[in-house]
């Protein structure tokens, strides 16, 4: 049991001093640099224009005042750093085509010819052949005509 409190205890005083810690380090960040050399003035003597002016420390960022005595408290704009782009050092690739300009078909009825072809090749075979048969049969009636032609004369 004692030995329990004894580490509760301990590991509230470990927590207190964390906790003071932070309040300093709060403290330090709370107070402006440029303040720093200006005596803090806590104590309320009576005297309210001298607190106002003392505690009236403004600084203006994005707003530029109408006031001239606000005016001096205008911050310039801050400077960002230069520095080089890393992608446009890299020079521009050189200009290729569009691949997806390949994709696209030339005709647009190219996959009906690709389905169709066997039969159309089938057709083309029997058109050649109906074809040269046409044509032994006209020369077969020329030479007809051409012997009846001779035998009549």
């Amino acid at each position: 049991m004692a030995t329990e409190e004894q580490s509760i205890e301990q590991a509230a005083a470990e927590r207190r001093e964390r906790l003071r810690a932070l309040r300093a380090a709060q403290e330090l960040l709370e107070t402006p640099d440029d303040d720093s050399s200006l005596p803090k003035n806590d104590s309320d003597n009576g005297d309210a224009a001298n607190d106002g002016e003392n505690a009236l420390n403004l600084k203006f960022r994005n707003y530029l005042p109408h006031d001239k005595q606000l005016q001096e408290g205008k911050l310039a704009a801050p400077q960002l750093p230069k520095f080089e782009d890393p992608v446009a050092a890299v020079p521009p690739p050189e200009e290729k085509e569009d691949p997806f300009l390949n994709i696209a078909p030339k005709k647009p009825n190219w996959d009906l010819r690709r389905d169709v072809q066997k039969k159309l090749d089938k057709l083309e075979k029997r058109t050649q052949k109906a074809l040269h048969k046409l044509m032994l049969e006209r020369e077969k009636q020329r030479e007809l005509e051409d012997g009846n032609a001779t035998v009549e004369e």
